[in-house]
């Protein structure tokens, strides 16, 4: 049986009375058609299941149709955080309404994450790329910009000249307002269990609990690698102290219920003997018991937020001014309350 022939803009075009030129602003999701006609145009490449050709368009340079996306956790760990999945599918929401895919890849370093970029640059294989997580002294945004690869951050703080566009959670605030809390239910001993030391939202949230020493906190910040494992062995080191903290913060909700656990093993009371809290939420945090409070986010619309972000700086001729994400608040749950009291409470929302 001979094989059919491949449809091709040019036959696109001449079903929909249009130039290939506006087929192609169409298919690739740039300005310069109406949406009538790119409606149009994309219910034709869908009737004959259009796709395009990675080597006409790596020699034509013309766009991937893709954004990337390099998450540097455990692959372990990864599923277990409610933070990626609501991320991922809040970013695959806007781009679908563009057309465009989602290269997702997993890494476990940094010096591989830069080896994609590169990899997917030289390869034509994504259009730019959403970055998670900056570091002290980070590499990648000068890598970035030596590639010509457009990128947006998500970050605690604003981007540095030249750097990438930068969606900002203001981290520090975000910290201010946990911290803050606890240290006015009256706290003064109070641990920061951190992802790895060298990202930069570890170092703001330490600094902002460092801070509160002229409240008369004590404030001690613990790094780990996110993994449960690590963080139930961090909790017992703490709960076996003569002098146990009174507060722990956790910098996500999985690490938060990994916590919690602890406690119930050694039979510590939350939040009689001691409070718990975390800087990520998830469904799961407010249906155990005791539930966690939480700061909370609405990370599905950071998602859609980055990757329309993203997509506007693929089109832009420079880069962009930062934007601020979702303003998170504070829900207060039953696993906190004031040093040395059995009470319950009930769920309240705070703005920052």
């Amino acid at each position: 049986m001979p094989r059919s022939k491949r449809v091709t803009i040019a036959d696109i075009a001449r079903q929909a009375g249009v130039s290939p030129g506006a087929v192609s602003f169409a298919l690739n999701g740039r300005p310069g058609v109406s949406e009538e006609t790119r409606q149009r145009i994309l219910a034709i490449a869908d009737h004959h299941q259009w796709r395009p050709s990675s080597t006409a368009r790596a020699l034509v340079g013309a766009r991937a149709g893709v954004v990337g996306f390099a998450v540097n956790r455990p692959a372990r760990t990864l599923g277990a955080e409610a933070f990626f999945t609501d991320l991922i599918a809040g970013a695959q929401s806007s781009l679908a309404e563009r057309r465009m895919g989602l290269q997702l890849v997993v890494v476990n370093s940094l010096a591989e994450e830069i080896a994609t970029y590169r990899r997917w640059r030289s390869a034509n294989q994504v259009d730019g790329v959403i970055v998670l997580d900056p570091r002290e002294d980070d590499p990648r945004p000068e890598i970035l910009g030596s590639l010509g690869l457009p990128a947006v951050v998500i970050g605690g703080s604003p981007s540095g000249s030249d750097d990438p566009a930068t969606i900002w959670l203001d981290d520090a605030q975000a910290a201010h307002t946990v911290f803050g809390y606890l240290a006015g239910l009256g706290h003064r001993d109070v641990v920061y269990l951190s992802g790895p030391a060298e990202y930069e939202h570890a170092r703001l949230r330490s600094e902002v609990l460092a801070s509160l020493a002229d409240r008369g906190v004590t404030g001690e910040t613990i790094a780990t690698d996110y993994s449960p494992v690590e963080v139930t062995s961090v909790m017992r080191s703490l709960l076996s102290r003569r002098e146990r903290p009174t507060a722990v913060v956790f910098d996500n909700d999985t690490m938060a219920i990994a916590g919690l656990r602890v406690t119930q093993e050694m039979g510590v009371a939350v939040p009689a003997e001691i409070s718990l809290a975390s800087f990520d939420d998830s469904v799961v945090t407010g249906l155990i018991h005791p539930s966690i409070t939480c700061l909370t986010r609405d990370t599905f619309g950071l998602g859609e937020q980055a990757a329309a972000f993203l997509l506007e700086q693929i089109d832009a001729p420079e880069i962009l001014p930062d934007r601020t994400g979702p303003k998170p608040v504070l829900t207060v749950r039953e696993s906190t309350g004031r040093p040395g009291a059995d009470e319950r409470q009930t769920t309240v929302l705070f703005d920052e």
